[in-house]
């Protein structure tokens, strides 16, 4: 356990989550690889997921795997060890197709042919949705009505911050129901307040853009001043600085996509000792 965790520890259970694609999935290189090219490229998943899965084990922890379909497809073994080890599996969609650019019909026949597919390989019911780059919004909250009426229970799809390729500032910090008499919850990736300004405390790039100590106290500071269960997120290919690097992206999409790859995994490993830790369907289902 590291530093002072142990005696300042907070009692609430915090919701761990992993975003399982790999690098050449993510919105930012949508238009470097296209998908016709995907199954040609090298996969680094299989190597990642495994280092995550003995991180989780040696520290205890149960954690939520939002899978797209198309890794699902290709490497059943790795759903079904997911599931073996006790963590839930969850949807990611299928392509990594961000919500915000498909039609209502697109997307229904998408969330229910993908949760189909990851309960036939994973054996398992699949509760729960997140998607591509948190691109549920302002401009398409009708999305929640589908993923009820396909039969999840929860979505994590919305991060309540300004950001220039998503972000929804005016909704909850917190898990809400977002249809009227309804138990569905919509679940925000975590944020807090610094000097009246709210920033990401949930992970992803924030979490390998400022330093660790950083990210300690403002998940601290929702646990112990807020009484709230906080989320955090991060995907395989963000504990791989071995990752192929590529060639002709902007500035701005290579610094967050490569910055301090190599401390993600030692970060989480202190973040996994100082906080407790569970699934998103026993932190906030149960």
């Amino acid at each position: 356990m590291s530093g002072d965790s142990a005696t300042s520890r907070s009692a609430i259970t915090n919701a761990m989550t992993i975003d399982v694609e790999d690098y050449f999935h993510v919105s930012a290189f949508e238009h470097h690889f296209d998908k016709s090219r995907w199954d040609g490229l090298e996969c680094r998943l299989e190597r990642n997921m495994e280092i995550i899965l003995e991180l989780l084990a040696r520290h205890r922890i149960k954690a939520t795997f939002f899978t797209l379909g198309w890794v699902a497809e290709r490497y059943p073994g790795l759903i079904r060890t997911v599931v073996d080890a006790g963590h839930e599996l969850a949807c990611h969609s299928y392509w990594h197709t961000r919500a915000s650019n498909q039609s209502r019909t697109e997307f229904m026949e998408e969330i229910i042919d993908t949760k189909k597919l990851l309960e036939d390989i994973g054996g398992v019911a699949v509760l729960g949705y997140r998607a591509p780059s948190y691109s549920i919004g302002a401009d398409n909250l009708w999305a929640h009505e589908e993923l009820q009426r396909a039969g999840y229970r929860y979505s994590s799809s919305i991060y309540p911050i300004s950001h220039d390729h998503y972000g929804m500032p005016s909704a909850p910090r917190f898990a809400y129901h977002p249809i009227a008499d309804s138990e569905f919850l919509e679940i925000p990736i975590t944020t807090s307040y610094v000097l009246n300004r709210r920033l990401p405390a949930g992970g992803g790039g924030y979490f390998r853009f400022f330093p660790y100590a950083f990210s300690r106290a403002m998940l601290r500071k929702v646990n112990n001043k807020e009484q709230q269960p906080g989320i955090f997120y991060f995907h395989p290919w963000e504990i791989d600085p071995g990752q192929p690097r590529q060639h002709g992206i902007g500035f701005k999409t290579r610094f967050r996509h490569y910055l301090n790859l190599h401390h993600t995994e030692k970060r989480l490993n202190r973040l996994f000792a100082d906080f407790h830790w569970s699934r998103m369907d026993r932190v906030f289902l149960s």
